[in-house]
Formats: C-alpha cells, sequence, structure tokens
C-alpha cells in the first residue's frame, strides 16, 4: 500500500522528470554520504528559508557593484555613488525601494582592509542616515542624526577577521559579519526645489580604503573573484549554487554551525560545489521540492508577520545578528517584505494589502481615502511617508504625475480637511484637479502600502515597541 510520502514522491519524480530528462549524469554524493530522501528534501526546504536573503543580497550587489552592464550598476567596490534624485519606476534592482530620501550607495570589499567612511557636518533639521548591512543582511552599524549626531566624523568599517588597532582620528569601529558589505545612505529630500542641496550634502560623503584615509601605501589588494553571472530567473534555478559561492565570504557564525553542517550533507557550503544540473533525478526532486516547501512556508509568514492594527501590519522585522538570533525565517521574512529595511529605531514600516475591513486592495476596482485625524499623524523625530507599490511586484508605479508617495513635508501644500484632518485619496485615476494635491496615484491592479515612519518617538504617542505602541495607523477605507 502506497503511504502519502510514497504518492507525493513519485508525483513529484513523474513531474520533474519531464524537464530534467536530458540532464548529464551525476556526480553525487554516495548513498553513504547523503541522508534519506525526506531528510534531504527537509534540509533544503531549511537552506532555501537560511539562504534567501543571502542570495538576494548577492543579487543586489551583482546589480550595483560588479556587472557594469546590469542597468542598475552603482559604482565599483569601494566607491560612493549618489543619487541626487528619489527613485522611479525605473529602479528596479530592489523591491519596496524608498521614494523619499535620496541614497548613495557602496558595497565594501574588506579582504584587503578597512574602509574608512567620513560624513560631513550635516544641518541637525536634515535626517540622514548610514545604516551598514552585510551580506547575511543583518544591520550591524549606524551613523547619522539618530545614532551618532550631525557633526562630520570618520567612522572604520572592517571585516570579520580583521584584528588591527584603530588609528587616530576615527570616531568609531564598525565589524561586519561578511567579506562584501554595503553601506547605504540616505538624505533627507524637503522638496524637488531641495535637490541641490542635497547633492552638497551627498558630495561630503566619502568611502575610502583605510591607507588611502592615512596616506600611506596601498596594501596589497585582495585576489580577484569571478562573481558569478545572476538575473531573478536564474536565482530560482541555481539557488543553491549562489548560496554556495555566497557562504565563502561569510564565516560561519556561533548560531549558523548547525544549518551550515546540514547544509554540508547534501553538498552545499565551503570545499563543496554545487551544481543542480549535474545531480541524478531522485536527488534534484529532493531540492526541487524542499524549495517549494520553504518558499510556501515563507509565503504564510510573510502575510502574518507583525501584529494586524487596523488593516497594517506592524513589526520589527529588521536588525542584527543578536535580533534574529538564528531564526532563519524571522530574517527571510525581512528580506521579503523589503531588503535592507531599518532596524525599528530608525524606521519602521506599517505595510498593507488589505482595507480595514480586510479586502484586498485593487486599484482596478475600488477608490481609498486614508486620514489622518488632527494631531494625529505619524510621531515621528524626523518625516514619515506613505508610499504606493504594485501589489504584483512591489517596485514603484509609473503614473501620470510622477508621484509614488506623500510625506510629511509636502503637508503645506496638501489640502486640509475643516476639522484640520488630513485625507489622502489613494486611487488609479486623479480624484479632481481641487483633490489632486492629496492624490496619491495607485495602480490598475493590486495595491501594496508601505508607511514609512523615520526615526520614530519613543515616548507617547509611538508605533514602538512596534505593534504595542500608543499610536496607531488609521484604516484605509474603500470610497462609495
Amino acid at each position: 500500500m502506497l503511504t502519502k510520502r510514497d504518492l507525493l514522491r513519485s508525483a513529484a519524480l513523474a513531474a520533474i522528470t519531464v524537464t530534467t530528462a536530458k540532464a548529464a549524469p551525476a556526480q553525487a554524493q554516495t548513498s553513504a554520504e547523503r541522508p534519506g530522501f525526506f531528510k534531504a528534501k527537509d534540509i533544503a526546504e531549511a537552506g532555501f528559508i537560511f539562504g534567501l536573503p543571502i542570495v538576494m543580497n548577492y543579487g543586489v550587489m551583482h546589480e550595483y557593484a560588479v556587472d557594469r552592464n546590469s542597468g542598475q550598476f552603482k559604482a565599483p567596490f569601494n566607491n560612493l555613488k549618489n543619487e541626487a534624485r528619489v527613485y522611479t519606476y525605473k529602479d528596479t534592482a530592489i523591491i519596496t525601494p524608498n521614494s523619499d530620501t535620496p541614497y548613495s550607495l557602496g558595497w565594501m570589499d574588506l579582504r584587503a582592509e578597512p574602509i574608512v567612511l567620513s560624513v560631513p557636518a550635516v544641518d541637525p533639521k536634515r535626517y540622514y542616515s548610514v545604516q551598514l548591512c552585510d551580506g547575511n543582511t543583518y544591520n550591524y552599524g549606524y551613523i547619522g542624526s539618530r545614532a551618532t549626531g550631525s557633526e562630520a566624523g570618520d567612522y572604520m568599517v572592517v571585516g570579520p577577521d580583521w584584528k588591527g588597532s584603530t588609528p587616530p582620528g576615527i570616531n568609531k569601529v564598525f565589524q561586519s559579519g561578511t567579506q562584501f558589505s554595503a553601506a547605504i545612505i540616505r538624505t533627507q529630500l524637503f522638496n524637488p526645489e531641495d535637490l541641490e542641496n542635497v547633492a552638497k550634502v551627498q558630495a561630503g560623503y566619502k568611502m575610502q580604503p583605510l591607507s588611502a584615509y592615512l596616506k600611506q601605501p596601498t596594501t596589497t589588494a585582495a585576489a580577484g573573484v569571478d562573481f558569478p553571472r545572476i538575473d531573478k530567473e536564474l536565482a530560482k534555478t541555481d539557488f543553491f549554487e549562489y548560496l554556495d559561492f555566497a557562504l565563502q565570504f561569510a564565516p560561519p557564525q556561533e548560531n549558523e554551525k548547525e544549518i551550515r553542517a546540514a547544509l554540508a550533507k547534501i553538498g552545499v557550503g565551503p570545499g563543496k560545489t554545487f551544481n543542480f544540473k549535474d545531480l541524478p533525478l531522485e536527488q534534484k526532486l529532493e531540492i526541487g521540492l524542499g524549495m517549494k516547501e520553504g518558499e510556501k512556508k515563507l509565503e504564510e509568514a510573510v502575510a502574518t508577520v507583525g501584529k494586524r492594527i487596523n488593516g497594517w501590519q506592524v513589526s520589527a522585522p529588521f536588525g542584527d545578528n543578536a535580533h534574529y538570533n538564528g531564526d532563519w525565517l524571522k530574517r527571510a521574512v525581512a528580506a521579503k517584505a523589503g531588503i535592507y529595511g531599518n532596524d525599528s529605531v530608525e524606521a519602521t514600516y506599517p505595510q498593507t494589502r488589505i482595507d480595514g475591513d480586510g479586502q484586498t486592495l485593487d486599484g482596478s476596482k475600488n477608490n481609498y481615502t486614508l486620514t489622518f485625524p488632527p494631531g494625529q499623524q505619524p510621531p515621528v523625530n524626523a518625516f514619515w511617508s506613505v508610499t504606493m507599490y504594485d501589489g504584483k511586484t512591489q517596485l514603484l508605479i509609473e503614473n501620470p504625475i510622477n508621484r509614488y508617495l506623500i510625506n510629511s513635508p509636502m503637508l503645506p501644500n496638501m489640502k486640509k480637511n475643516a476639522d484640520g484632518s488630513v485625507t489622502l485619496y489613494i486611487q488609479n485615476k486623479s480624484p479632481g484637479a481641487d483633490k489632486e494635491a492629496n492624490w496619491l496615484p495607485a495602480p490598475d491592479g493590486p495595491i501594496y502600502l508601505v508607511m514609512r515612519l523615520y526615526w520614530p518617538k519613543t515616548e507617547p504617542p509611538s508605533l514602538l515597541p512596534a505593534g504595542e505602541g500608543t499610536w496607531k495607523p488609521p484604516a484605509i477605507v474603500a470610497a462609495n
């Protein structure tokens, strides 16, 4: 008699045979080395959840710092690229990008020597932050208005194995958990006319090797790396090859030992050369099923993350290694919801795909409103925004007025209601000339909305702790 597991295995084997019948014979692990079918499937499932943020990060790094022809290339390693503009629908490398703080981006290669990040003095009224995020997608440090103040300073970023001394003049040392790491700088823009001032601030940001900072001879360069090409489709089919590649630059941390040991059993990790195409059919099946189960588990977790308040999901998914503490699902949910999100003390991100009645937001079926009662706008030390995304892609949407968000610096030009409240009109077509200042253009289909509270207040009224704070985001209401 066939068990449910036997049926699952047989059906999946039949399905996968069609796509892999022409595959080359495998150089596979022997049966003595490899765990049984369902154990291997479970490892692939756990490995997918563990590895997704790492592979997603590799994809962005490749587009931004490696592939000069990617269409999204910013600058080679150890160089900063200032964007004196906000992101638009043309920026597709990162899902749910913000469109209210022009970015300065730099990827650091920390293998040969530390990198020094210098920041200028910034007007205290202008919020800025430097987020340091490693290849594990851990936020391991902050420089900026909240974290270090508005004064000028020099900060050193070191690799995972660095043991040197701190030279004079360095305000603080930050240690990355991986050999390649990102510096993501956000500089507040007050209005379109303010771009020139933002560019002046950005010109003061600097990224350079420690030897250049000390005006000493350059240290020996790190060995060249043959970075494998990646795109969204390849990331699906060759997922574990990319994870295998990326892990060589990420020394195992204490809380990773168990998952790393498990991955080694299916051929992923240091000294391994995982190659899906060369696996025998049964091993392809294990990996394929595991990834599918992992993706399903992740989608379910993303849909229920945090606490639901008036339709908004309020959570604090982003942080450092200690924040996740080996909870790989929590880390994958954070990356899937919006990779490179900030720690909640730096920014919080209520998000929703539903209105206050629990109905799916869809610009082809409804117009919506979002009203902040008088004196009840999001409580922040810096500023807040509500950004519109396509519900399918989580990317910014093309629209006739090139408006991707409404934020607090726009309030002086917006219409207020008689009682002092402010209503946002969320719809696909213009609400009319008299309301257009308050219009947030929506796609002609599913909607994904993200509220951003930069440097949220910690004293009541506050959104913090996320989901438990005294301030609650108001519901989105479907218009009659």
